[in-house]
């Protein structure tokens, strides 16, 4: 039988229940601009200079919707050629939801993963995570950081700090994400990530943390794209392949990129 609520005396508004849910996002993203802009700018800078040599960047957000804040950077329209992105099997969604918790949460998994790609003192990672503190994630910061590899993080610091010490997603260590990178991004997920209460329902729905991942590393991107302009490079970036001449204008990079991206 499912759970009853207690019906509320009036009719629910849900157009403004969606209305709330925007002002929430909009207020969540403003918070990024205007309170992250040092760190994306410093982190712009990181991603440029790798740019520029021709290096890679890669990016790994292990953890269920994690994985989507990989996805908008990979293979996007309108996004660098140069993003390696790492889409392990283990914590991606199609897998088993269930699945993909319990690996996130298993200590040593991070650094299997990490260690598959070699990486090492010349190469850079952005770590993607709403809340910043499952084991998977923890352990792969840790594993980049013993090779030498220049970390970003992505991360709400207001979530990973208010989590008990005890939460069972948490790594052994109790380390937070923005305490073992080189620059952070506080995305400032409220903790339990829903933010729309309806009213005669218990628990808050529509969560806010892909759209808080995506606007900051789309934001990322932007500035590195713009500093590169600005030194007179001008970075390969995606063309969709739906759009007009797409496929024609990704061509002219696919073998630049074909054999040392994974996964394309």
């Amino acid at each position: 039988m499912s759970p009853t609520t207690t019906p509320p005396t009036d009719p629910i508004d849900a157009q403004a229940l969606c209305a709330g849910y925007l002002q929430a996002i909009n207020a969540q993203l403003s918070a990024i601009q205007n309170g992250q802009s040092g760190a994306l700018g410093e982190a712009a800078a990181r991603l440029a200079d790798q740019i520029a040599a021709d290096r890679l960047v890669h990016i790994f957000g292990p953890g269920g919707h994690s994985n989507l804040a990989t996805q908008e950077l990979f293979f996007r329209a309108g996004g660098l050629m140069h993003i390696a992105a790492i889409l392990d099997e283990g914590t991606l969604l199609s897998n088993g939801a269930l699945r993909s918790m319990a690996i996130e949460r298993t200590p040593g998994y991070g650094r299997v993963v990490i260690a598959d790609r070699g990486l090492g003192a010349d190469d850079l990672l952005v770590l993607v995570n709403a809340y910043g503190i499952n084991a998977a994630l923890i352990d792969a910061a840790l594993e980049a950081r013993q090779r030498g590899v220049a970390l970003i993080g992505v991360s709400s610091r207001a979530h990973a700090q208010g989590t008990a010490p005890d939460h069972p997603a948490r790594h052994p260590t109790g380390h937070n994400l923005h305490d073992l990178v080189d620059i952070h991004i506080d995305t400032d997920v409220p903790i339990g990530d829903a933010v729309v209460s309806v009213p005669g329902l218990g628990e808050n729905v529509a969560a806010i943390s892909t759209f808080a991942n995506a606007f900051a590393l789309n934001c990322l991107s932007i500035r590195t794209i713009a500093l590169l302009v600005e030194r007179g490079i001008e970075p390969p970036v995606w063309r969709s392949g739906n759009a007009p001449g797409g496929d024609q204008a990704n061509a002219r990079f696919l073998d630049r990129f074909r054999h040392r991206v994974r996964g394309l």
